[in-house]
């Protein structure tokens, strides 16, 4: 069962962004604009995918992507912080993404983060990190906090009917189409076959895979989460062979 209300963010007067909540049997979270979870519980904060350092793995293969793309998705993140004071901060994997973008700078400004945000990072190891060592930032595997199941891949924990699984990699998205326009936003993600939410990739430098009519979606919209329900597929009609 599941219960929810839209709510006005608190953490800034000046602020006019909405967030989400959404409760899971007990667990109660926040589905931020900024493409994150909120776990006011225990003042988690729920991020997955920012592929850092991906303009220099493309470069490192003479693609010339320029490289401001972790200046936006990093400044985000600091301002995220301020505004919320989480208690830990939680990476759903694919921090990194690939050791040729692990440059010297971005390791340094790595060390440095727990402190620019004043918060511990926990980081759940991805298919991107896993060759990329940072020092202090061990990668954990999945694991429990309160009901939910936190990884990166989708999995099911060895309790699968009490828990709800969080994660990331899917990078989840919707197509939302007028007429002749249409459009591919970020979204979170609910399948209440397999109990399972999927948080939209924070990174900027990222894409998206369409999850399906299966999943009950949220749109990240202008600084607004909208609430969406799926149009019913439309049925291909049969051209008769003549």
């Amino acid at each position: 069962m599941t219960e929810e209300r839209t709510t006005t963010d608190q953490g800034d007067a000046n602020d006019s962004s909405f967030d989400f909540s959404w409760r899971w049997n007990h667990e109660h979270l926040d589905f931020l604009p900024e493409k994150a979870v909120w776990r006011p519980a225990g003042r988690e904060l729920l991020i997955a995918d920012l592929h850092l350092g991906k303009a220099e793995v493309f470069q490192a293969h003479g693609i010339p992507l320029p490289s401001d793309g972790d200046r936006g998705t990093l400044n985000q993140l600091l301002a995220l912080c301020s505004r919320l004071q989480p208690r830990v901060l939680i990476v759903l994997g694919d921090l990194i993404h690939g050791r040729l973008g692990l440059t010297a700078s971005l390791r340094e400004t790595l060390l440095a983060l727990p402190s620019l945000i004043n918060c511990p990072i926990k980081l759940v190891g991805g298919n991107h990190d896993r060759h990329c060592w940072i020092s202090d930032l061990p990668q954990h595997s999945s694991y429990q906090l309160g009901k939910l199941w936190l990884s990166h891949e989708p999995e099911c924990s060895t309790e699968k009917d009490s828990l709800l699984n969080v994660c990331g990699h899917i990078h989840p998205v919707a197509s939302v189409s007028s007429g002749a326009d249409r459009l591919r936003l970020p979204c979170f993600a609910y399948d209440n076959v397999e109990e399972r939410l999927l948080i939209p990739a924070f990174g900027e430098l990222t894409g998206g895979h369409e999850c399906g009519h299966r999943y009950r979606k949220w749109l990240v919209v202008e600084g607004t989460i909208v609430s969406w329900h799926n149009p019913a597929p439309r049925s291909r009609r049969r051209r008769l062979v003549r």
